[in-house]
């Protein structure tokens, strides 16, 4: 490995992995799609009547929360197409980014249940109520009153979750997926592993600043609903 740093590799590499970015924002988009989805459904089971749903979901938010994302990755690499074959079906042929996607949706709707639960529960149960009282529906109240309420408590953490997903995505190249992770690491392969610094650096720049980007936007997007959030309380 050659020890002397050349900046232009930093830009010369940044077109290279610029051009894989579309793959990682595939598989975030989706891995948010799908759990939110899921988070949705574990959030209504941990809010229902039904202790044994409550019990399922927490049990499940719980186990995936415990598990790091690489190990999930590989269980659901190794362990889907295994359990497919007992069945005599075969998913080997199924692309990488199916995996990915499973994987990081399974783990963002255990996050969303809490997030999406939490946010429930903050709003003061009496504004539902009172909206009853006075002839809305309870369809009507939720919509009105509850969500827009709930949706700016739970966009922080939301933001915060899909900064986190974004990251823990790099593990994908683990399996193979050629994001802009796994174009770095091809990159550097092919350099003979010189210049390794230089290449990182240039994937941690694109990082940083799709970080930077989504802080931004979820920040004037909470201002945006707050407004609306005040409104609500003070008439």
């Amino acid at each position: 490995m050659q020890t002397y740093f050349d900046s232009t590799y930093i830009w010369g590499a940044l077109p290279q992995l610029l051009s894989f970015l579309h793959v990682t924002f595939m598989v975030v988009g989706q891995s948010v799609l799908f759990g939110t989805i899921l988070g949705f459904i574990l959030a209504v089971l941990k809010l229902g009547t039904s202790t044994a749903a409550r019990k399922i979901a927490n049990g499940y938010t719980t186990i995936l929360r415990c598990t790091p994302s690489i190990v999930l990755l590989f269980l659901v690499y190794y362990g889907l197409p295994a359990i497919a074959n007992n069945f005599g079906a075969e998913l080997n042929h199924l692309s990488t980014s199916i995996y990915v996607v499973i994987t990081f949706s399974l783990q963002f709707g255990a996050i969303m249940s809490e997030v999406m639960r939490t946010a429930y529960e903050a709003v003061d149960r009496g504004q539902y109520e009172a909206a009853v009282s006075v002839g809305l529906s309870p369809v009507q109240a939720f919509r009105r009153i509850v969500l827009p309420q709930a949706f700016v408590v739970a966009l922080p953490n939301f933001g915060n979750s899909l900064l986190e997903l974004m990251k823990e995505g790099s593990l994908a190249y683990t399996i193979g997926l050629v994001d802009i992770m796994g174009k770095a690491s091809l990159i550097i392969s092919n350099n003979y592993n010189s210049h390794s610094l230089e290449i990182y650096l240039a994937l941690s720049l694109i990082y940083w600043i799709l970080s930077i980007l989504i802080e931004q936007i979820f920040s004037k997007v909470e201002k945006i609903f707050s407004k609306g959030k005040l409104v609500i309380k003070t008439t």
